[in-house]
């Protein structure tokens, strides 16, 4: 059998959430999905002709649940698996899609191979369910290549309803809407409609082909701290003085701005001080830092902040996990936080 004729080979990691569930005929409530028999309770997936497996989370977990141990146990499966199959989708909940799709662009390096993403806001046992479509679409770019017979798609991404978006460049927009998703600061990597259209302009390359190499180490003592007006100092210091905190990410006012008073400046300065990295990301959806706009960004950035420039909150807390986890010293984390590691951030 040539290449060009060989069935594509997907895996389907299912971890829970939405997508799979169905409705137990006998009691009609929602129970979770049984993938074993995948092609009985979605037949369109015969239509595809491909050879597809699946692993399932024993229990499957709600998204809210999800953890850095949940991550790396999908890493693992794609790892254990990478060279039998051809592509990978992971069955996921919506509410922590985004940091799941952000970890793991960090944690497997070297991906040559698409990861696709997906779930849904109606179970696929409904009968009016976004579900069936998200996961046969995503199977669909999972096993795309291109004029060269490559993947066309080699990088961690999320399916959902009309498009594919660059995991890390993510976010859950809506609770209620089939398209939940959206990246504010990075364009479409595809368009779903009556067919799906890539924007290989868009799709991320690794300059020379390596082995996958996936980093387990996932280091959680980072954590968001959110401005609002009327902080006082003492609830700053005391956030600032959690105890074995390593990074945190700030998510400031507009372009990066923040208060000018200055028992705010000393509190960050002697943060900063004392080695614990501080990257400033924006609480607007659209747009990013600008750290040297305004004075007021300007001082927070006089204090040793780094600026997080267009990058999301899901990809910042991820990014900082994934290099401390790799025992990095706080200037070298300070120094991955200020370039694109994976597509992650404009700079």
């Amino acid at each position: 059998m040539t290449a060009k004729s060989r069935k594509p080979h997907i895996l389907i990691i299912y971890t829970g959430g939405t997508i799979g569930m169905i409705e137990n005929p006998d009691t009609h409530s929602l129970e979770p999905f049984d993938f074993t028999h995948l092609i009985d309770n979605v037949p369109k997936i015969k239509m595809l002709d491909y050879d597809i497996d699946n692993i399932q989370f024993d229990p499957p977990i709600d998204s809210s649940d999800m953890s850095h141990v949940h991550w790396v146990e999908i890493a693992r499966h794609i790892e254990e698996n990478f060279d039998r199959f051809d592509g990978f989708v992971v069955l996921h909940g919506t509410d922590t899609m985004a940091y799941t799709a952000s970890a793991l662009s960090f944690m497997l390096e070297n991906l040559h191979k698409p990861v696709i993403i997906t779930g849904s806001q109606l179970p696929i046992g409904e009968v009016r369910t976004d579900g069936e479509e998200n996961l046969i679409t995503a199977l669909q770019i999972a096993a795309a290549t291109n004029a060269n017979g490559d993947p066309m798609v080699q990088e961690v991404a999320i399916l959902f309803e009309d498009y594919l978006w660059r995991g890390n460049r993510s976010t859950k927009m809506s609770a209620d809407k089939f398209n939940a998703f959206k990246s504010n600061n990075y364009p479409s990597l595809a368009k779903i409609g009556l067919g799906i259209h890539f924007d290989e302009d868009a799709l991320w390359r690794v300059q020379a082909k390596r082995p996958l190499n996936v980093q387990y180490g996932i280091d959680t003592a980072v954590m968001f701290i959110d401005l609002n007006p009327g902080i006082t100092e003492s609830t700053l210091r005391h956030q600032l003085a959690t105890p074995g905190i390593k990074g945190i990410v700030l998510k400031t006012f507009g372009a990066g701005n923040a208060p000018t008073a200055q028992w705010f400046t000393n509190a960050i300065r002697e943060a900063v001080e004392k080695g614990i990295v501080i990257l400033n990301v924006t609480q607007c959806v659209n747009g990013g830092v600008d750290a040297r706009r305004y004075m007021t960004g300007n001082l927070l950035a006089d204090t040793g902040v780094i600026s997080g420039h267009d990058i999301t909150c899901e990809a910042a807390i991820t990014k900082m996990m994934y290099l401390f986890g790799l025992g990095l010293a706080p200037k070298d984390v300070e120094q991955y936080l200020s370039r694109s590691i994976c597509g992650e951030v404009t700079i």
